[in-house]
């Protein structure tokens, strides 16, 4: 099988995607699947409008010697390819990880709901609205959709999608032997965060606490991903205070890391963690609830590494040959 892989983000690029694409281009070969990846990064130099469809002719291009396209997202580089998957009667497939629309809406377009009633509610901007359509005709285009979790497929079906169109295949975790770790300062402790600074994430009630306790805080955004989990490997304990993630990489690291980690009480993060068992769980949006959490590590490290031993082991299930296996398989099968 040939595959084409449309891209937003490519290596040395930071996110999802770009980790997502690295790890399928070293393993999908060895299950007989041969890539070409176009880099959505190769077009965006250009005005608006014009890098889609500049991006829509290298897709189309690069689809006339494979098989079918897999889009890493439903709007950006899923659109085009949803276009030129019909242009040659080819199967698309779309990974999605996220509402794009909601996410776009609470970064450009004011949007202040969460997502469960976002997904629910007929939005009054026309730019959410266009997004919203554009990400519901791709998915409704495309042959079969991957997602991350069992809370990812809830949200696509209120799409309008069938349920039996969408197949969950956990994201693979890979940590690299060598982590480059920063200095710490005896006695200090040291609390660490990652991920881009969006409003969900919830790091201003991080870095506010830590300012009242004398703590360091430390967001790990924009660094490469070595130096991020370096941090993450350094820390005292790791937080995810986001009020919402399609697929928390960030927090299956740190555990796969062995360090202590808090997180808010969602859907998939409470099929992680056991509270008190795994790692420490906290309502979303409770700045008192996280700042008793982090002074229960803080006073008490050796529960905390307990915690961590456990939930080390849980996150087995997330292992990179399991996702290769798994989207082998299912590509294989389209």
């Amino acid at each position: 099988m040939k595959l084409v892989i449309a891209t937003p983000l490519y290596p040395p690029e930071i996110g999802g995607p770009a980790t997502y694409v690295q790890e399928l281009e070293k393993g999908l070969p060895e299950h007989g699947i041969e890539l070409i990846v176009v880099k959505f990064s190769d077009v965006r130099h250009l005005p608006k409008v014009v890098r889609h469809f500049a991006y829509y002719r290298r897709v189309l291009a690069a689809l006339k010697r494979a098989d079918a396209v897999l889009a890493l997202d439903p709007v950006s580089v899923g659109y085009p390819a949803h276009c030129a998957a019909q242009k040659l009667g080819k199967p698309l497939v779309v990974k999605i990880v996220g509402d794009y629309a909601w996410e776009q809406g609470v970064q450009r377009f004011g949007v202040t709901q969460m997502l469960d009633d976002f997904v629910h509610t007929k939005q009054g901007n026309i730019f959410v609205r266009l997004l919203q359509n554009l990400q519901t005709r791709v998915a409704k285009g495309a042959r079969a959709i991957i997602v991350p979790s069992p809370y990812l497929k809830d949200t696509v079906s209120l799409w309008g999608i069938l349920p039996e169109k969408i197949t969950v295949i956990y994201n693979g975790i890979s940590i690299p032997p060598d982590i480059p770790a920063p200095e710490k300062r005896e006695g200090e402790f040291l609390i660490v965060s990652a991920g881009r600074r969006v409003p969900w994430k919830g790091f201003e009630a991080i870095e506010r606490i830590a300012r009242i306790h004398g703590w360091k805080a430390f967001i790990a955004s924009g660094l490469s991903r070595s130096e991020a989990l370096g941090w993450m490997k350094a820390a005292d304990v790791f937080v995810l205070n986001s009020r919402y993630e399609g697929f928390p990489h960030a927090l299956i690291e740190a555990m796969t890391l062995g360090t202590p980690v808090i997180a808010t009480d969602t859907r998939f993060h409470r099929e992680l963690l056991n509270h008190g068992e795994t790692g420490l769980l906290v309502t979303p949006g409770d700045d008192d609830a996280l700042e008793r959490a982090l002074t229960e590590v803080q006073r008490d490290p050796l529960a905390a590494h307990k915690r961590a031993h456990a939930a080390r082991k849980r996150v087995e299930d997330f292992s990179l040959s399991h996702m290769l296996n798994s989207t082998a398989v299912f590509l294989n099968h389209i």
